[in-house]
């Protein structure tokens, strides 16, 4: 399906529903183009494929923020594989003419598992039958509320990570960006305005919005530890670069939650 550059067009968003996957589909709908959501609740499920080619017709761009929340090297290999071949089957059986996903900057150089299982899905995408983006970004804001929230207690443990975080609005903005144009393989990392500890961020959100907990932090014993530790998760090289900076959408996020 061919388009001009600036129409508005049929855009799918895989994941949704999620954290990011909703801003892409709020930011996607605000400059005007028709969304589909692909998510189980929608009627769409990835594993299988069941509701998925009635959910492409007509689509001219897929942008997967599709996730799954395990830390297993094992788990996550199995679900990116079978979910990102599915999608990308599906897609040339459409003649969908672009296929963007959200990858993590630092995953060749940080060996976590769940790291791994994102970089097998970026080879997957590259070298699959549909044209395709890779966009890596860096660890959201959001990253250090859920630090706080991934167990329940007093104490928070964070590993001791150097960052560059970005505010996931922007993230979401940036892919649809690219969604727009012509795939381009792998984009130009994107980051944040600062470089950061993720423990600091998470200490700042514990004090100004909570839930208010001690923040502890130390390396994880491993080489990815040591390689999160000392800068392996920041970017390398020039790139698109967020300009809300962490204190402003922490101000902006405890103004408008709702939930305390």
């Amino acid at each position: 399906m061919t388009r001009g550059s600036g129409d508005a067009m049929r855009m799918a968003v895989a994941g949704g529903t999620g954290v990011v996957g909703r801003l892409v589909v709020e930011r996607a709908r605000a400059a005007g183009h028709e969304v589909v959501v692909i998510s189980r609740s929608h009627g769409v499920d990835l594993t299988t494929g069941a509701g998925l080619d009635e959910a492409l017709t007509e689509v001219s761009a897929v942008i997967d923020v599709s996730n799954i929340a395990t830390l297993n090297r094992s788990v996550a290999i199995r679900f990116f594989e079978a979910t990102t071949r599915t999608l990308l089957d599906a897609e040339q059986r459409c003649g969908v003419g672009h296929h963007v996903v959200l990858s993590i900057v630092g995953v060749d150089r940080v060996g976590l598992g769940y790291y791994q299982a994102k970089r097998r899905q970026e080879d997957l995408v590259l070298t699959g039958p549909v044209p395709a983006t890779v966009l890596r970004a860096t660890q959201f804001f959001e990253f250090a509320i859920q630090s706080l929230t991934r167990f329940p207690g007093p104490v928070a443990v964070v590993p001791r990570m150097r960052t560059q975080p970005v505010a996931a609005v922007e993230v979401a903005t940036e892919l649809v960006r690219l969604a727009e144009e012509p795939a381009v393989g792998r984009a130009a990392d994107l980051a944040g305005p600062e470089v950061m500890m993720m423990s600091s961020a998470a200490r700042r959100v514990a004090t100004v919005r909570g839930p208010h907990k001690v923040v502890l932090t130390g390396p994880w014993p491993s080489a990815a530890g040591r390689s999160m530790a000392s800068g392996g998760l920041l970017p390398t090289g020039p790139g698109p670069r967020g300009t809300l900076r962490f204190d402003e959408w922490l101000a902006d996020t405890t103004e408008t939650d709702t939930t305390r």
